[in-house]
């Protein structure tokens, strides 16, 4: 079995557990990006997971019954498009590449699904993801009812398919490890590439560039998100993108940039100085966001729960904020008073990791939301499992302000890794992007 027919029937298993029924997953829609051209295409994650197959106009349909079918609907061969457009597969060949027990031309969808619809109990649906298919879907479940008189039943519920799907895309299988692990790689890679060719007077543009040309020399497909690329007091603005800024030689640089691989993202932030050396200020926050980062590796591991990471890492940044001044600790108080109180989201104001995959912001819930808890309490945070993969990215932003020291202004750090839980602590996958001050120093000086 590929790892795609596994997962359907994995799916299908949970689909027979809540009372079976008919799963409808749909590919997302080209969009056109002006006139007559189109954005790059790229196709739904929930679809993909479940099928491999990346062409446009493509649903999967999962029926979980007495017989469990697995059904593509997918372009039939168009000889004259395929001269403008590239190869289809079609319904045969699809069926035999991708191992589904039946294919159709996606032309015949809305004949044949109200025909799987009738006489099932439920449809495995995300509402609201896309509207095109919400009315169909409407259409086809007015159609069976029409037949009403006729002895068929309609669904009398819907789930939403998504909350199944996204607890099994949480836990990693053995090949989306393997593309993961080389989706790390290839952005290290990148990120490599751009620090050896950064220097004062390059624009951020130009780094970005860099970090292009390796991802795509490496083999990746796309940029798994937009990259950041910022200088200076641009560091300082979390979700900065690449533009024009010059790189000036006192100037720290802060790329937060990952490709995409197979459909897998890899993240990774690093900070390095522009010309290459740490001036005595960048190198103190640098260490103090790295000790933190550190702090967060060793307890993103099992038994550990996804914010014990967070609450490691603030509990370095916070003492450190401390220790050079950036708090005054007459105002602030005490560690555990900046804490409570929250005084270290002056310069640290996001989480420390989030959940990674095929999306960059991958699915899963954060919270137990099976765990038992007195009324009006938030439900605990998640435990971590091996398979599970988060990002560990504690940062330092300091923008100019009365009774900060002036050395610290517009410096922006951030330390970003892609870590995977095993059975005794966690994988960086992402190590190929030096961390340490003395290793950053060394590559650029080559």
């Amino acid at each position: 079995m590929t790892p795609y027919s596994t997962r359907r029937a994995q799916l299908i298993a949970l689909m027979q557990a809540k009372g079976g029924g008919v799963a409808i997953i749909p590919t997302a829609p080209e969009v056109m990006r002006n006139r007559d051209a189109d954005y790059p295409y790229r196709h739904d994650s929930y679809f993909y997971y479940l099928s491999g197959f990346m062409e446009p106009e493509a649903v999967v349909v999962l029926i979980a019954g007495e017989h469990p079918k697995a059904i593509l609907f997918c372009r039939e061969k168009n000889l004259e498009r395929e001269i403008w457009d590239g190869v289809r597969y079609g319904p045969v060949a699809a069926r035999e590449k991708f191992g589904f027990d039946a294919t159709f031309p996606i032309e015949s969808l809305s004949t044949e699904m109200p025909k799987l619809l009738a006489d099932t109990p439920s449809v495995f649906y995300a509402l609201g993801h896309q509207s095109e298919y919400d009315e169909k879907l409407q259409g086809w479940l007015g159609s069976v009812r029409a037949m009403g008189r006729a002895g068929v039943v309609a669904p009398s519920a819907i789930h939403n398919v998504q909350v199944l799907m996204d607890e099994m895309r949480l836990f990693k299988d053995a090949d989306e490890i393997a593309l993961m692990r080389r989706a790390g790689e290839i952005s290290a890679a990148g990120h490599c590439r751009a620090m050896r060719f950064s220097g004062p007077g390059l624009r951020e543009y130009e780094l970005e560039a860099e970090l292009l040309h390796e991802f795509r020399r490496q083999g990746s497909q796309y940029p798994a998100y937009g990259s950041i690329v910022a200088t200076g007091a641009n560091a300082c603005v979390l979700h900065y993108r690449a533009s024009d800024a010059i790189l000036k030689d006192s100037d720290l640089v802060l790329i937060d940039a990952g490709c995409e691989f197979d459909s897998y993202a890899g993240d990774i932030t690093r900070t390095f100085p522009a010309n290459g050396i740490f001036s005595g200020p960048q190198k103190e926050l640098y260490e103090i966001v790295l000790a933190s980062q550190n702090a967060a590796i060793e307890v993103t591991r099992p038994g550990k729960h996804f914010m014990d990471g967070h609450d490691a890492a603030v509990r370095v940044l916070a003492q450190g904020m401390l220790d050079t001044g950036l708090l005054n600790k007459n105002k602030v108080g005490s560690l555990d008073d900046v804490i409570t109180n929250g005084d270290f989201r002056q310069f640290y104001m996001h989480r420390t990791g989030h959940w990674l995959g095929m999306d960059v912001h991958d699915v899963g819930e954060y919270r137990d939301l099976d765990a038992s808890i007195a009324g009006g309490e938030p439900k605990p945070w998640r435990g971590l499992q091996p398979g599970m993969v988060t990002t560990i990215e504690p940062g330092i932003y300091v923008r100019p302000a009365e009774g900060v020291p002036e050395k610290y202004w517009n410096i922006g750090i951030r330390i970003e890794d892609d870590a995977l839980i095993t059975n005794t602590g966690c994988e960086l996958m992402t190590t190929g992007a030096p961390r340490t001050v003395a290793d950053i120093e060394a590559l650029m000086r080559k």
